[in-house]
């Protein structure tokens, strides 16, 4: 549904996006992630066909998004990060005229239309303006614009910014509704949602692509992703003698009254649990507290995101 080869960016001498490839197929959900910064809104903004590349190729179901924009631009819904919609127009009024730009024949307009209404959730608010709703109503209508041309793909930068808990669920929800029939690639900072959401995930960091696989795939095989949390009595040292430790990549120390509270980063698969008692015993180190924290996507994504290579 959409391939990428070696797409890039530049705004003089600054390099946005760095030739970067990737295939997204057609019924997959996948998040595409990345700090601020990072290239993700450049690089959808060039799926979209909003922004030329300065060299590279993309596709959107066979269509090249910039030779065929238009046959491209047919297949898809984009949802962009701050969502243009004009505020003195009722939902439904707008729908239409969107619908309408979009080459939606005016037979099957109202029927359209009004499907999108029910599918977000939004119908009864038809005939609001679009200034008076709230912010989780709006990014609603958003996505029902998205949809309204019927679209094998859906492009979603940042859908839940800005938006309080109760209305990320309900946007979440939807967005896993509509991705029963759909290719979706959504962008977003909202970690947990990429794990319930996404069937894979592609970090990009300083506009070159850092890993591309599954949740569960990142969180096993990363070379970096685990904690273990020690607290002890323990003596001048101690993080030295920790970090000698097979598996342990970095360790951290702070204070609680008399007791040490180390924090190590591990390698993907290390348990030095009976390592670090056995060192313990050696050095006569009380020791009130010993658990292994399981990964997560946060971590990974922080190690992908916070290395300079």
């Amino acid at each position: 549904m959409i391939k990428v080869e070696q797409l890039t960016k530049k705004y003089g001498s600054f390099t946005a996006v760095d030739g970067i490839s990737f295939q997204v197929d057609k019924g997959e959900i996948v998040g595409f992630l990345g700090p601020n910064g990072a290239g993700k809104s450049t690089t959808m903004k060039m799926l979209t066909s909003y922004l030329p590349a300065s060299s590279g190729r993309a596709s959107i179901a066979g269509f090249d998004v910039f030779d065929q924009s238009i046959e491209a631009r047919r297949r898809m819904g984009y949802l962009p990060e701050n969502t243009p919609l004009y505020p003195d127009m009722k939902v439904g009024e707008y729908l239409r005229y969107r619908a309408a730009l979009k080459g939606v024949p005016r037979s099957k307009m109202r029927e359209r239309v009004g499907d999108v209404l029910d599918l977000c959730q939004i119908a009864d608010r038809e005939n609001q303006l679009i200034g008076s709703l709230s912010k989780g109503y709006r990014q609603r209508v958003g996505l029902a614009d998205a949809l309204v041309h019927d679209p094998d793909l859906l492009i979603l930068d940042e859908p839940t910014i800005g938006l309080d808990p109760n209305q990320i669920r309900t946007v979440r929800e939807l967005i896993k509704s509509l991705a029963q029939k759909r290719t979706v690639l959504i962008s977003t900072h909202i970690l947990p949602e990429v794990e319930m959401m996404c069937s894979r995930v592609i970090v990009i960091h300083r506009g070159s692509i850092r890993a591309s696989d599954t949740a569960e795939n990142l969180l096993k095989n990363h070379r970096s992703v685990g904690e273990l949390r020690l607290e002890a009595r323990a003596g001048e040292g101690a993080a030295n003698a920790l970090r000698s430790i097979a598996g342990v990549k970095d360790v951290t120390e702070s204070r609680d009254g008399d007791w040490n509270i180390f924090k190590l980063r591990l390698d993907a698969n290390a348990k030095p649990g009976e390592e670090i008692m056995k060192l313990a015993r050696e050095r006569n180190w009380p020791v009130r507290d010993l658990h292994q924290k399981s990964a997560t996507l946060e971590d990974v994504f922080a190690d992908l995101t916070t290395s300079d290579k």
